[in-house]
């Protein structure tokens, strides 16, 4: 008889481990040991789950690198004793988590579940109970004796995405992230049915790795309409800065004036590396498809093709933190490296 697989679920901080004080309606972390006490229905899950906590609980907008490498720590720390992970995570800065963790755990052959909750676990009407019970028994999925899922993913309101492809949409709905570009690896609903063509690859029988070097030396810069010489020249002149994703417009175009060729040519030319991602909520980049993009892809600016700009960012972090040659960063930046662009 096989033994059921083992859950290890990690609680970061966020609305999902909240209750409320019914009296004062102030919200407080309530004891993650408690969990079956406080979610019976757990008990019903054909699996084994255990649970840490970080010591103390942050805000999701209090994410940052440290706390990254504090979660893929936990996940390298436990990997050889669990069959599954699920994280539990504010959702403001959800997707930028997943897609941090999708690259700085390599070769990973089991689950990783990113979750959370737009009400408190122990609201009326909470939508944290659904997300929770699912994101575990996606964890714990089996097919021949190994895990169905074998990446990182962001399981909210019946879907599970890829979470290198996620974005957060909404503040008030449960229906809180998208996937703009890729279709869900899985849907909820009387049925959990998994889109087996649309999950990750197998990756090579290479060990299980993890990478916490993230260089957080880059910055986002989303172009608008008069957007000044004097404050694009003052960022690139940041000191220590060493990468930029430039939200442009459409599939890629941005102004063609002279003096904003010139800024990011230069900075280029002194090793600034710079990404093209579209801020348009879904599409790709396709720099020389309009004039306006022509000459940022002469100049050297990386395409972004498809990705998300929060992918964009923590891959930008990632290859910073490995030691590569200018000419591989761009190479593996326009290259897929956790199906993270098509």
């Amino acid at each position: 008889m096989l033994s059921k697989p083992t859950i290890l679920l990690v609680y970061t901080g966020g609305t999902i481990g909240m209750v409320k004080n019914f009296e004062t309606g102030a919200l407080k972390v309530f004891d993650f040991k408690k969990l079956l006490q406080r979610i019976p229905e757990l008990k019903q899950l054909d699996c084994n789950i255990q649970t840490v906590s970080f010591d103390k609980p942050i805000d999701s907008s209090n994410m940052d690198v440290s706390k990254w490498a504090k979660i893929a720590s936990i996940i390298e720390n436990n990997y050889d004793f669990f069959d599954g992970f699920v994280i539990l995570h504010g959702s403001d800065t959800m997707s930028y988590s997943a897609s941090a963790l999708s690259f700085m755990l390599q070769n990973l052959k089991k689950p990783v579940v990113f979750t959370g909750s737009q009400l408190p676990i122990g609201d009326l009407r909470t939508d944290a109970k659904e997300n929770l019970i699912t994101a575990i028994q996606i964890a714990s999925l089996r097919h021949k004796h190994q895990p169905v899922i074998q990446e990182v993913c962001l399981y909210f309101e019946y879907k599970l995405y890829r979470g290198n492809r996620t974005t957060k949409i909404s503040a008030e709905h449960f229906n809180a992230f998208t996937s703009p570009n890729y279709p869900a690896l899985a849907e909820s609903g009387v049925h959990l049915k998994v889109s087996s063509e649309q999950l990750l690859a197998e990756s090579p029988d290479n060990d299980f790795t993890v990478s916490k070097e993230m260089d957080p030396n880059v910055v986002i810069v989303k172009m608008f309409p008069g957007i000044s010489e004097a404050v694009l020249a003052a960022i690139v002149a940041i000191p220590g800065l060493k990468g930029m994703v430039l939200e442009t417009y459409g599939s890629g175009n941005a102004p063609s004036e002279d003096w904003f060729i010139s800024i990011l040519k230069t900075a280029i030319a002194n090793g600034l590396h710079v990404v093209n991602v579209t801020q348009c909520s879904g599409g790709s980049v396709n720099m020389g498809h309009y004039e306006t993009s022509t000459m940022l892809k002469e100049i050297g600016v990386i395409s972004g093709a498809d990705i998300t700009t929060e992918a964009a960012i923590t891959k930008m972090m990632y290859l910073l933190g490995q030691d590569i040659s200018n000419t591989d960063f761009k190479t593996l930046f326009e290259t897929s490296q956790r199906g993270e662009l098509s």
